[in-house]
């Protein structure tokens, strides 16, 4: 009886399982998908939010933003993944206080994502049916500005927050390497005093979520072999 209490019946520790790599690479997906959607939105509309709207005459424009819309629910569904897998990877070493701050600044990214992509289809829905100009809306210019803020204030500052957070809990956890936090640390530093000057620095944020994907992916097909 005391064997089968302290040998055979002890319960071995519960190793937490690795999710598919076809989830693994869900990282990629969205930096595709995000990267495609900033693309065809700064190629179509203005990034000066006091814009008068003559891009909405244009129907090639219209349709590029419309293409950039219907890929934005894809963007964040990829998104959450991502942050599953990083927070699989990290596991039992997770600290509640920076795992708040993590699902916290994600969450409220895809959040507002989201509300600036329904805001945008609304204005487009509005004034492509409407026979006033929009700079002649009011509507038009709150709609504008608030998707701006929401975006380039707002969303941009949680990117980088996100960057900043995951590569401190990759720092010291060591779930990541040493130059992949550093390079989330600089590209946060760069998304919190200039990314509000310079829009296409956007990129930066599905850049730095493909370097991340791709080093987890490189590490655990090789743990694999």
């Amino acid at each position: 009886m005391a064997e089968s209490s302290t040998g055979i019946g002890a319960a071995e520790p519960r190793r937490v399982p690795t999710p598919p790599r076809v989830v693994a690479v869900s990282g990629m997906i969205f930096s595709a998908l995000f990267t495609a959607t900033l693309v065809l939105l700064r190629i179509a509309v203005p990034t000066d939010p006091a814009d008068s709207g003559d891009w909405l005459a244009d129907p090639d424009l219209r349709n590029s933003v419309r293409t950039a819309l219907s890929l934005v629910p894809f963007t964040g569904i990829a998104f959450l993944w991502y942050m599953g897998v990083l927070r699989n990877r990290i596991g039992e070493l997770e600290d509640r206080f920076f795992a708040t701050v993590f699902l916290g600044s994600g969450l409220l990214f895809v959040a507002m994502l989201f509300t600036g992509t329904a805001v945008t289809q609304g204005l487009l829905d509005t004034f492509v049916t409407d026979a006033r100009l929009p700079a002649q809306s009011e509507t038009y210019a709150v709609g504008r500005r608030t998707v701006y803020a929401l975006m380039t204030t707002f969303g941009l500052k949680m990117a980088a927050v996100f960057m900043f957070v995951t590569s401190m809990i990759g720092f010291r956890t060591g779930a990541l390497s040493r130059w992949v936090t550093l390079v989330g640390f600089s590209f946060a530093l760069v998304f919190l005093l200039a990314a509000a000057s310079f829009p296409w620095l956007a990129l930066l944020f599905p850049c730095w979520v493909m370097l991340v994907s791709t080093w987890i992916l490189i590490v655990d097909v090789r743990q694999g072999l």
